[in-house]
């Protein structure tokens, strides 16, 4: 790999700074045959993050890479003229001094310099065995926190560097980093070569492959994106809501509305609100008023109940649901519906794609925990159901 050079810095320092804004629009005539204004994404230039904090872990490597850089043998500048001199001279990189070195970066001239040395340092050691440090997810991180999605999206992807990312946290890290700034077909990129790896998927790649397929929203996308979910149903792997609510709203965005009944079907608990969202939509949609009536009414009825959590509606689903029923039998009675629902507080400006792309707690799912510890970390053998706890 070529070192440093000046022209591919001034490249790197303008993708660094390029801040790209998440505005998506919601086909006209594809998701409704009438003008809907309303399905614009409202909150433009907001990331949307589908991973939670405890899978990407950004707030653990800021705090252990404040803590090196004070305990750092020497200055900065004596390990990055250390490690271009090894560079130059063909020398061998040692692990501990381009792990000291990684968490000592911070612009995009480190990055060109820490690029290099791991395209050198998978050279040296492609062969090495199981266990080592893994630097994918470190340097994945430190793109992260840089914006470098490009340098980061180019790296896991690159052919020579087989075998040096052989996690699913890197790819996770890098599919999350594309789709929050709104480069979907990189991110889908990242999620093939995944799969041509043969690295593991989980419930969490399947999230992010639902969530990117959705924002594309073609043909091709909905295939992949249903053939995944297929795949992973017939596997036993568990997958989330979100990633089923995806599935859904790109199958009606496909106006593949029996496809998207089938999806909802298969979602375990819906009584969140997203869910609860997602099925006015898709009744709306589905010409199903009535029963998307019963869901608004049922939702009423919690306000006698003041301990249970509440249930909200987008406006713009109530907007859909309104523009369905326009002078049909049931116009009169929905907007009474939809005016009941705002006196009573359960009425929210949020949008559906705000909701979808909300990023999630960091309280994991214990289905999801014990279906993704299918693997011994000891043995890398599948665990006995009497071992889960392991």
């Amino acid at each position: 790999m070529p070192l440093v050079q000046s022209m591919s810095i001034m490249a790197l320092r303008a993708v660094g700074k390029c801040c790209r804004s998440l505005l998506n629009q919601y086909s006209k005539g594809i998701l409704l045959n009438v003008s809907q204004p309303g399905w614009i994404e409202s909150s433009r230039g907001a990331k949307r993050h589908l991973l939670s904090e405890d899978v990407i872990r950004m707030k653990d490597f800021r705090e252990k890479k404040l803590a090196l850089s004070f305990l750092g043998r020497g200055p900065k500048e004596q390990h990055v003229k250390k490690l271009i001199e090894k560079l130059q001279k063909h020398e061998l990189i040692l692990q501990q001094e381009l792990k000291s070195f990684l968490y000592l970066c911070d612009s995009v001239e480190d990055m060109v310099i820490a690029r290099d040395a791991i395209y050198r340092y998978h050279t040296e050691n492609s062969n090495v065995a199981f266990g080592s440090f893994r630097f994918g997810p470190l340097f994945l991180r430190l793109c992260y926190e840089l914006g470098l999605d490009d340098m980061a999206a180019e790296t896991i992807t690159d052919k020579k560097m087989e075998g040096f990312f052989n996690d699913r946290t890197s790819y996770h890290i890098t599919t999350d980093m594309l789709f929050s700034r709104g480069s979907y077909e990189s991110a889908l990129g990242v999620i093939k070569t995944m799969r041509d790896r043969r690295v593991g998927f989980t419930g969490d790649t399947y999230t992010l492959a639902s969530g990117t397929c959705y924002k594309l929203n073609t043909d091709e996308s909905f295939r992949i994106c249903t053939s995944l979910l297929e795949e992973a149903k017939n596997k036993g792997i568990f997958i989330t809501r979100v990633a089923y609510c995806f599935a859904v709203m790109l199958a009606l965005r496909q106006n593949e509305t029996k496809q998207a009944q089938a999806l909802y079907s298969q979602i375990r608990m819906t009584d969140n609100s997203l869910c609860q969202n997602v099925k006015v939509a898709l009744l709306a949609m589905s010409g199903a008023v009535t029963e998307a009536m019963s869901i608004l009414s049922a939702a009423l009825s919690f306000e006698d109940y003041s301990f249970l959590k509440k249930p909200e509606f987008s406006r713009e689903v109530l907007d859909l649901l309104s523009t369905c029923s326009y002078r049909g039998p049931h116009m009169v009675e929905v907007q009474e519906l939809v005016h009941h629902l705002q006196q009573a507080g359960l009425v929210t400006q949020q949008t559906l794609e705000d909701m979808l792309c909300q990023t999630p707690s960091t309280k994991r799912n214990l289905d999801q925990i014990i279906q993704d510890r299918r693997l011994s970390r000891r043995t890398m053998r599948p665990l006995n159901s009497m071992l889960l706890s392991e």
